[in-house]
């Protein structure tokens, strides 16, 4: 009798254990699909298809990074978002681009390849301003409103992202609106519609605590002409 206390007595502490790490799972579960439901709901009235984005009117059409292929060319998913950021620019949205990605070391370089891609397809060189540290969602709208002066942006991105890209922009104190670049199915959605959950949950503490991004610097205002950053 008394050896069965005993072993009752030494489980108590490991089911103590085990229910606060369901309760924490449940809490952070919680929190995960709160931020996610506040997030999509506060943004999604200000996302738009192409064809109905003729009214918007921008500092800037601000096209998001999204990976290169080997050879240095936009992937397909950064290259549905530059098609559809480009005819935004052509349909008079606003007179200026913003590219914004990652050019963290000399041989990884998204934002020339989209500023070269963008004037292959007709959008004059001084029109297109590079933002060279864009390298997250949140840094991206830290320095297009500190960095760049923007007020109004109009963002570019697929549908899934645009909504912490939305969020973020007007927790910088920035006037969004987005363009969605679905233009086909994408391999791999189901992992980043997962990732990007994780990711919305993250940015809305980012946009409370305000951790300052990787590189803030001068400020190069986007009514000017784009050419002043480049670096080649």
């Amino acid at each position: 009798m008394e050896q069965q206390k005993e072993r009752r007595r030494g489980r108590r502490p490991l089911i103590r254990m085990l229910v606060a790490v369901v309760i924490l799972g449940l809490l952070g579960g919680s929190f995960v699909v709160g931020t996610n439901l506040y997030v999509g709901l506060s943004t999604r009235e200000k996302i738009y298809d192409l064809d109905d984005a003729q009214s918007l009117k921008a500092d800037c059409i601000l096209i998001l990074g999204c990976g290169l292929r080997r050879d240095g060319y936009p992937s397909q998913m950064l290259r549905d978002r530059l098609d559809v950021g480009i005819e935004a620019y052509h349909m008079g949205i606003s007179d200026k681009i913003l590219m914004s990605g990652d050019h963290g070391s000399p041989n990884y370089d998204e934002v020339n390849a989209m500023k070269d891609y963008a004037i292959s397809k007709g959008v004059p060189s001084e029109a297109i301003f590079m933002d060279h540290a864009g390298f997250s969602t949140y840094e991206s709208m830290v320095r297009a409103k500190e960095i760049f002066a923007c007020r109004t942006v109009v963002i570019v991105t697929q549908n899934y992202h645009l909504y912490r890209a939305i969020y973020n922009a007007e927790a910088m104190g920035m006037e969004a609106y987005g363009i969605h670049s679905n233009l086909r199915s994408y391999a791999r959605q189901k992992w980043f519609s997962l990732r990007e959950a994780a990711a919305r949950t993250k940015d809305f503490l980012f946009c409370i605590i305000r951790p300052e991004p990787t590189y803030l610097g001068e400020a190069i205002p986007i009514f000017g002409n784009g050419d002043v950053t480049n670096d080649r």
